[in-house]
């Protein structure tokens, strides 16, 4: 089984996959991760290496090569990341998370990212917003794709209100209605 997990900054999107492929015992991967750790090696923050990346297309199609090779190579896993159910289509299970911006800086605040510098509410707010607004760019661009097209995914789940334990259940719960009705 494939699932995919894709949503806004600060959703929960790696905190509910890597709780999901536990409880199921899927291999976890996270393009977030993997950004974080270039970002990083580069010596720049998330948002500098997305700013980057508009000029820069080498960088997203690195991540994004490394995305598709996982949905032709690997069964049995949950991948987290923005493009992840356009890049593995085959997915069964295609998740969309999405929760209040306010509530996302907060969380985003809260995990003290090294790489994400915001020191108050209203600076990560404003983050968020470049970020994404650079991404939607790019992937527009690059794929001709909206991640925040709701076409792509088969369960959206608001996370605004819920804890990650619950998030999971919830995904547990359509896994098991899809896989009834297979």
């Amino acid at each position: 089984m494939r699932i995919t997990i894709s949503g806004k900054a600060g959703t929960g999107k790696s905190t509910v996959a890597k709780l999901l492929s536990k409880k199921l015992k899927l291999k976890h991967y996270s393009i977030g991760d993997l950004m974080r750790v270039m970002a990083t090696e580069k010596n720049l923050s998330l948002l500098e290496l997305n700013k980057l990346a508009e000029k820069d297309k080498s960088i997203d199609f690195e991540l994004d090569n490394k995305l598709k090779e996982l949905g032709k190579t690997k069964d049995n896993l949950v991948v987290d990341g923005r493009l992840t159910s356009f890049f593995i289509s085959n997915a069964e299970i295609r998740v969309f998370l999405d929760a209040d911006e306010k509530v996302r800086a907060q969380r985003i605040l809260k995990d003290k990212r090294q790489h994400e510098k915001s020191k108050s509410l209203k600076e990560a707010i404003n983050s968020i917003k470049k970020r994404e607004e650079s991404e939607k760019k790019r992937y527009k661009r690059y794929y001709g794709v909206d991640y925040l097209d709701k076409k792509l995914y088969n369960s959206i789940i608001d996370t605004t209100k819920l804890t990650p334990q619950e998030v999971v259940w919830k995904i547990i719960e359509f896994v098991k209605s899809k896989q009834k009705s297979l």
